[in-house]
C-alpha cells in the first residue's frame, strides 16, 4: 500500500510564491521551502496522475547530491528536517515530512546547465540535423548512446511553465547572462557531474546527461534546485548498456517512451496513465534512490 499521492499542496498560513512542474514554494522569512509533490511532466506536459513517492524521492537524492559534491560548490540546501523548519511551518509537518527543502532565496541565473556525457534525446536529434549539439561540433558516425570523448556542455533556455526550454549555444548563454557567469557554470557543471559520474557508475548506473541550476547568494555562485535526480537526469542500468540502441532507464524515460507508443501530441491535456505505468515508473524512482543513496522510503 503506497502512501496518498500529493498533486498539489495548499499551506494557507504560509505565503505561496509559485508552482512549477514537480514543486510549490513558499516564502518562509527569508528561506524559501520548496515542496516537492508527486507530480510528473513529460515533453512540459504535466500528467494528470502523480507517482507515489515521487517527491521524497527527489528530496532524497538532491540532498544527498548536494552534500557529496559541495566540495566543487556550495548549495542553497540549509535543512530538510521538518522538526528544524521555522515554527509557522509547524501546523503542516505531516505534509511536509520527507518531501521538502528550506533553501536559501537566490537570485536564479535564467539558464539550464545542460551537460552530456552520452549522445541521446534531443542532442541526437541535433547531431543527427546538424553534426553538432548546441554549436559543438561533434566526430561523424556517432550512434545512439555513444559515449562522447568528454562531458559537453550545452546551455538552453529557461522557460515558464507550459514551454519548452530550448537549446542555444555558449555564446547565446553568454548573450543572456554574460560571459564570466557562463565561464563559471560551464565549469562548475561539468566538475559535478564527473565527480558525480564516477560515484554512480560504481553503484552500477550510467549517468548520460543531467542539468543543472544556479543562482547568485551574496554575490556567490551556488547550485539550487534540484540535483541529479530522475527528473533532471538519464540514468541508464550500466550492466545492461549498449552503444546502437535506446536504453533502459531508471527515470522518467519510460514514461516518455510510454506517450510516444501511444502517439501523446505533447500539448495539453495530458492523457489519463494506465495505473501499470504509474507503478512502473514508481518502482524505477525508488531503485534509483536506493542504487544511488543506498536509502528507502
Amino acid at each position: 500500500m503506497h502512501p496518498k499521492v500529493i498533486l498539489q499542496t495548499n499551506f494557507p498560513g504560509l505565503k505561496f510564491l509559485k508552482r512549477g512542474k514537480v514543486r510549490d514554494i513558499y516564502e518562509v522569512g527569508e528561506y524559501l521551502l520548496i515542496v516537492s509533490t508527486d507530480r510528473i511532466s513529460a515533453f512540459d506536459v504535466i500528467m494528470n496522475q502523480g507517482i507515489p513517492y515521487k517527491g521524497m524521492i527527489l528530496t532524497k537524492i538532491s540532498e544527498f547530491w548536494f552534500r557529496f559534491v559541495e566540495d566543487i560548490i556550495p548549495n542553497h540546501l540549509i535543512t530538510t528536517n521538518v522538526e528544524e523548519f521555522p515554527s509557522e511551518c509547524k501546523p503542516y509537518a505531516d505534509e511536509l515530512r520527507g518531501r521538502s527543502m528550506l533553501v536559501k532565496k537566490t537570485e536564479v541565473i535564467p539558464i539550464e546547465s545542460v551537460v552530456r556525457g552520452y549522445i541521446t534525446g534531443s542532442g541526437m536529434v541535433d547531431y543527427k540535423a546538424t553534426g553538432s549539439i548546441c554549436g559543438i561540433k561533434l566526430p561523424e558516425g556517432l550512434v545512439e548512446s555513444e559515449k562522447l570523448n568528454e562531458p559537453i556542455f550545452t546551455p538552453a533556455t529557461k522557460e515558464e511553465l507550459g514551454s519548452h526550454d530550448q537549446n542555444i549555444s555558449e555564446d547565446e548563454a553568454k548573450k543572456i547572462v554574460g560571459d564570466e557567469v557562463i565561464n563559471f557554470i560551464k565549469e562548475k557543471t561539468i566538475a559535478v557531474y564527473k565527480k558525480a559520474y564516477e560515484d554512480a557508475l560504481k553503484k552500477g548506473i550510467i549517468i548520460a546527461d543531467t542539468k543543472m541550476e544556479f543562482g547568485k547568494y551574496n554575490g556567490e555562485i551556488i547550485l539550487i534546485d534540484e540535483l541529479l535526480t530522475p527528473d533532471s537526469s538519464r540514468f541508464w542500468p550500466a550492466d545492461k548498456y549498449q552503444k546502437g540502441r535506446v536504453q533502459e532507464s531508471f527515470d522518467k524515460q519510460f514514461l516518455r517512451n510510454y506517450l510516444i507508443s501511444i502517439n501523446f501530441n505533447r500539448q495539453p491535456p495530458a492523457p489519463d496513465l494506465p495505473e501499470e505505468i504509474i507503478m512502473k515508473t514508481s518502482e524505477k524512482y525508488l531503485e534509483a534512490l536506493e542504487k544511488l543513496t543506498g536509502q528507502k522510503i
